[in-house]
């Protein structure tokens, strides 16, 4: 039914960009394009409006770019998930989005079955952590935060957050834990306000440059 299909809102400066994106996407059973923008003052009035699943946004954009955009979704509370699809990989670049709040990073020039998996991966609560992201995570110049603000969490705490930085959904933490999906959710909510974290990204982030991720 069109009503359960994955709601996705497109934001990309270049119209020959979207259309490719939306030409591909429509002939998917199980996705949709809900809407287009040009750029992230736009793309944020959509997505109020639209409240889309998942959000395809550029990083360089006119006026309001990628990460502000990010930003300020994430202050609205706008509970889409959020897919960085640029042609920048600069560590630079890398590192900020997804502090401010993105679910994931992926290329222009990925391939259009590996892009459809990826929206359906940060649809199902996924964290995409490119092995080159981690990477940049782990070699930038800033001093990483201090480990120590994660010695209140429980050893079952450690557990989730380890597997939520592996890039596991909250069902798939449940399975692998023996647990309900509901308890994962408190484990997860609990992690994120001992951390100070806003949201499972940051979460697998302070994970990664902690050491408190799986190998």
């Amino acid at each position: 039914m069109a009503d359960e299909r994955i709601q996705v809102l497109l934001v990309d400066d270049h119209q020959v960009v979207r259309r490719g994106l939306r030409t591909f996407l429509e002939i998917q059973d199980d996705i949709e394009v809900a809407g287009e923008a040009a750029d992230g003052e736009a793309g944020i009035a959509l997505a109020e409006e639209l409240r889309p699943d998942v959000i395809l946004m550029d990083i360089k954009m006119p006026g309001t770019d990628g990460i502000d955009a990010l930003k300020r979704l994430r202050e609205l509370a706008n509970p889409a998930r959020v897919l960085i699809v640029t042609s920048f990989t600069e560590q630079r670049t890398v590192v900020p989005a997804l502090r401010a709040g993105a679910a994931g990073y992926v290329y222009k020039d990925i391939d259009p079955d590996a892009l459809a998996a990826a929206i359906r991966s940060v649809h199902a609560g996924h964290v995409l952590l490119q092995p080159e992201v981690a990477v940049a995570l782990l070699t930038q110049d800033d001093q990483p935060p201090a480990p120590t603000r994660g010695s209140t969490l429980t050893d079952r705490e450690r557990e989730v957050l380890s597997l939520i930085a592996d890039g596991r959904s909250n069902r798939e933490i449940a399975r692998a834990l023996v647990l309900s999906e509901k308890t994962v959710k408190t484990h997860v909510s609990n992690i994120l306000m001992k951390l100070d974290l806003a949201d499972r990204t940051q979460a697998a982030l302070w994970a990664v440059r902690t050491g408190n991720a799986t190998d």
